[in-house]
C-alpha cells in the first residue's frame, strides 16, 4: 500500500476513530451543563447522544424542554408512547441520572440532630437571604432559655431540620409508590414550605404571637403563620428569586400558591368548594399533610422540634420519626389520598402525642419560664410606643405594628430585648426596670396552681385578675391588693386537637392489604390510654414581691378557689390553714374521718368538763 504521507495517515486515523465510535460517545449536550437551559432541540440532541434518538420526535412534538425533564415520570413516558417497558425504564433512569447532576451543587449542613443533610441549591439561595437569616436571632423556645440553659437553639436550625425532613418524607413516598406521580417540582416545593414555615415568628417565638400581640392589639387576628406567608412573598420579591425558581423548574405562580398553602392553609375562602387549594389538584391532597398536618397533627414540624428540643432541654425523646418513614404510604380515604401508616404503629403514635404533652408540661409551660415571658411581655408593652422601626418607604413602625410591614418586621428579633435593657431613654425607664428584674431574677411571685371544674373561655381571661382581687379573705389581712397586682395564667393542655383524640383522624393499613385504609379505635389499643385529651389549669402570680404582700396574696388565691369551686391548691393547707376547712369538698375520706374524730373528741371533752363543774 502506497504511503500518502503524514496528512493521509492522519485522515485515515480520524475515519477509523469515527467508525469505531459507539452511539453513546457521539457528541451531544454535556450532562454536566445546566440542562434546565436546554430548548426542545437540546433535549432531542441529548436523546440522540444517549441512543434514544428514536423517541426524539415525540419530545419535539410535545415541545419538552430541559425544565420539563425535571418532572418526567414513567407514566408520562408511557403517555408519550415510549415502549416497550424495558426501553421506557432505561430512558427513565437516564433522565433520573440527569437530574442527579444537581447533587454536585448541593450544600451539606452538619446538624446535631439529623447529621449531615444535603439541601438543594434553590433552598440554599433562600437560606442566604436577610429574611431567612433573621431566624438566627429568634430563640426557638423563647423565655424557656432563662430556665433551661441548654435551650439556646434558634428558629434557624429548626427550619433547616424541617426542610430536610419534608424532603425525606416526600421522597420516601415517591420511591415506595411511583404511581402517586410525585415529581421533582413537588419535592422541591414541599422542602421550601418546610424551610420557610416559621419565617413569621417574632421575638421570643410563641411569646410574641401568644402573649404580646393579643395584649398590644386585641382586635388584630394575627398568627405567625400569616406573617410567614407575607415574609415568604417579601423574601422572594426582594431577592429576585422568581427567575431563579423558574430556572430550577418551578412553575409560577402555581408553585408559589402551593408553598404558601402548605404553611397557612387554603388561600381560597369559599367554604362550599370541594377542593379549596390552588397549588395542587385533589389527587395530590396527601402533599398538604407533610409540613403542617391540619387533619391529625402528624407532620415533620413536630418530628424536628421533638428531637431538637429534647436534645437541648435534656429530656428523653420517645418518638422515632425514622420508623414512621419506613411505614408511611398513601391510601385512599373517601375519595381523597391521605398519608397512612401500619396498624402496628398505633401505640407509637399515642406515645408521640404523649411526648408532646410531656414537653408542654415539663418545659414549654414551665411556671418560671411562663412568668419570665409574662414579664418580658409587660416590658414590651411599656416600650411599644417608644421604639420605632423603619419599614418600606421610610415609614416608622412600633413593635406591635411592625407586623404590618415586612421590611420593618425583618429587623424585629430577640435583639429588641437588649435594645430596651441597655437603653438610656427616659421613656423606656419602666420597661428597662422590668427587664433588669428579669436579669437579677427578681421575678413575680408564684402563688399556686388550680384546676377549674368547668372550662374557662378566652373571653373571661381579662376579667380573672379583678376576680381574684375581689376575693378578699374572710380572715383579717394586713395588705389590700388590687387587680393590677395579680397575673392569672390559664393554660390549655391537649394532644394537639383540643378535646379531640388526634388518632381518630389517622388511618392505618394492614400487612395483608396495604392499599386499604382502616380506622383503629382507642379501645382496640389499650385500656390505659387517656379518657380525656384536653385539660385546663390555672397559675396565679403576684407582681408585688415583698414577703407580707405575697403571704396575703396566697390567701386571696385560696379564697378565690373556694369562691369559684376550683380544686384545692397543692399547698393550700399550709398557706391558708384557716380557710381550707371551709370547703368540705376539698377534704378526702381520711381527712373527713380525722375531722369527725376531732369533733367527737372535742364534744366528749366538753361533756367531761361540764360534769366536772357540775360536781
Amino acid at each position: 500500500m502506497e504511503d500518502d504521507g503524514p496528512a493521509g495517515r492522519a485522515k485515515r486515523a480520524r475515519v477509523a476513530e469515527e467508525s469505531e465510535r459507539t452511539p453513546e460517545k457521539q457528541p451531544g449536550p454535556s450532562p454536566r451543563a445546566n440542562f434546565l437551559k436546554w430548548d426542545t432541540e437540546g433535549v432531542c440532541a441529548f436523546l440522540c447522544a444517549r441512543n434514544f434518538g428514536k423517541w426524539a420526535p415525540l419530545f419535539r412534538e410535545n415541545k419538552i424542554t430541559g425544565k420539563g425533564l425535571l418532572h418526567i415520570t414513567d407514566s408520562h413516558l408511557k403517555e408519550l408512547g415510549v415502549s416497550p417497558l424495558g426501553v421506557r425504564l432505561d430512558l427513565f433512569h437516564c433522565l433520573q441520572k440527569l437530574n442527579q447532576t444537581f447533587v454536585e451543587t448541593m450544600k451539606v449542613f452538619n446538624d446535631p440532630i439529623h447529621g449531615h443533610i444535603e439541601l438543594h441549591p434553590l433552598l440554599v439561595k433562600i437560606i442566604d437571604t436577610p429574611q431567612f437569616q433573621r431566624l438566627r436571632y429568634i430563640k426557638q423556645l423563647g423565655g424557656s432559655y432563662f430556665v433551661f440553659p441548654g435551650a439556646s437553639h434558634n428558629r434557624f436550625e429548626h427550619s433547616l431540620g424541617v426542610g430536610h425532613l419534608a424532603g425525606c418524607l416526600v421522597r420516601a413516598l415517591h420511591e415506595r409508590q411511583p404511581e402517586l406521580q410525585i415529581n421533582q417540582r413537588d419535592i422541591l416545593c414541599v422542602q421550601i414550605a418546610g424551610l420557610c414555615h416559621d419565617l413569621g415568628h417574632g421575638p421570643f417565638s410563641h411569646m410574641f404571637d401568644g402573649r404580646f400581640i393579643p395584649l398590644a392589639c386585641p382586635n388584630k387576628k394575627w398568627k405567625h403563620e400569616n406573617a410567614s406567608v407575607q415574609m415568604f412573598d417579601h423574601l422572594v420579591s426582594s431577592n429576585g428569586l422568581e427567575q431563579v425558581m423558574e430556572q430550577y423548574g418551578l412553575v409560577l405562580p402555581e408553585d408559589l400558591f402551593f408553598i404558601k398553602e402548605q404553611i397557612e392553609g387554603p388561600i381560597i375562602s369559599e367554604e362550599n368548594l370541594k377542593w379549596p387549594y390552588r397549588g395542587r389538584p385533589e389527587e395530590k391532597s396527601f402533599l398538604y399533610e407533610i409540613v403542617a398536618n391540619k387533619k391529625n397533627g402528624i407532620d415533620v414540624d413536630k418530628w424536628d422540634y421533638f428531637a431538637r428540643d429534647c436534645h437541648h432541654l435534656g429530656i428523653q425523646n420517645n418518638f422515632d420519626y425514622k420508623r414512621f418513614l419506613k411505614f408511611a404510604r398513601v391510601c385512599e380515604v373517601k375519595e381523597k389520598k391521605h398519608i397512612c401508616t401500619r396498624d402496628k404503629e398505633v401505640g407509637n403514635l399515642y406515645d408521640m402525642f404523649h411526648t408532646r404533652n410531656c414537653l408542654h408540661r415539663r418545659a414549654y409551660q414551665h411556671k418560671v419560664g411562663n412568668i419570665i415571658e409574662t414579664m418580658i411581655t409587660d416590658a414590651f408593652l411599656k416600650a411599644d410606643k417608644h421604639i420605632w422601626i423603619e419599614g418600606a418607604n421610610e415609614k416608622q413602625y412600633t413593635i406591635s405594628t411592625a407586623v404590618d410591614d415586612m421590611v420593618a418586621y425583618t429587623k424585629l428579633t430577640d435583639n429588641i430585648y437588649q435594645d430596651i435593657l441597655y437603653s438610656t431613654s427616659p421613656e423606656l425607664a419602666a420597661a428597662r426596670e422590668i427587664l433588669h428584674k428579669v436579669q437579677c431574677r427578681q421575678l413575680y411571685k408564684y402563688l399556686g396552681f388550680t384546676r377549674p371544674t368547668e372550662k374557662i373561655e378566652k373571653e373571661e381571661y381579662d376579667k380573672l385578675p379583678a376576680d381574684v382581687a375581689a376575693s378578699t379573705p374572710q380572715t383579717s389581712v394586713e395588705v389590700n391588693l388590687q387587680a393590677e397586682d395579680f397575673i392569672v395564667d390559664v393554660i390549655q393542655m391537649d394532644y394537639g386537637m383540643q378535646e379531640d383524640n388526634p388518632i381518630d383522624n389517622v388511618r392505618f393499613y394492614c400487612k395483608d392489604d396495604p392499599t386499604k385504609a382502616i380506622k383503629i379505635r382507642k379501645d382496640q389499643v389499650s385500656q390505659l390510654l387517656p379518657e380525656k385529651f384536653a385539660e385546663q389549669f390555672i397559675r396565679v402570680y403576684c407582681k408585688k414581691t415583698d414577703e407580707k404582700s405575697v403571704e396575703v396574696a396566697k390567701k386571696y388565691f385560696v379564697q378565690w378557689c373556694i369562691a369559684r369551686d376550683f380544686t384545692k391548691p397543692q399547698d393550700g393547707d399550709i398557706v391558708a390553714p384557716e380557710l381550707t376547712p371551709m370547703k368540705a369538698s376539698w377534704m378526702d375520706c381520711e381527712e373527713k374521718e380525722e375531722k369527725s374524730q376531732h369533733s367527737k373528741n372535742a364534744r366528749e371533752l366538753r361533756k367531761s368538763r361540764s360534769k366536772l363543774f357540775q360536781n
